[in-house]
């Protein structure tokens, strides 16, 4: 299990811009089903932008034979224009 707070106000939890706060707190629980499934369950308190905790539930699969996927969070990077292929 992973807690998580600390945020800054006007963040954004997700690309379709749901909101989060300083008050905000996630929780993340892990659970490897077997050997190809992963499964997370994910909890958002955010007293300031939501009027209830709420949770969501991912299912990763493995898929064998391929390249990690690379995800550059773009807040505060310094290396950006550093990048190749950018």
């Amino acid at each position: 299990m992973v807690e998580t707070n600390g945020f800054l106000d006007g963040q954004w939890l997700d690309r379709f811009g749901s909101p989060l706060t300083g008050k905000a707190t996630m929780t993340e629980k892990f659970r490897r089903v077997n050997y190809g499934v992963l499964e997370i369950e994910l909890t958002v308190q955010d007293p300031k932008a939501y009027t209830k905790p709420w949770t969501i539930q991912i299912s990763q699969s493995i898929v064998l034979n391929s390249e990690l996927m690379d995800f550059i969070c773009l807040e505060n990077e310094k290396d950006f224009p550093h990048l190749v292929g950018k």
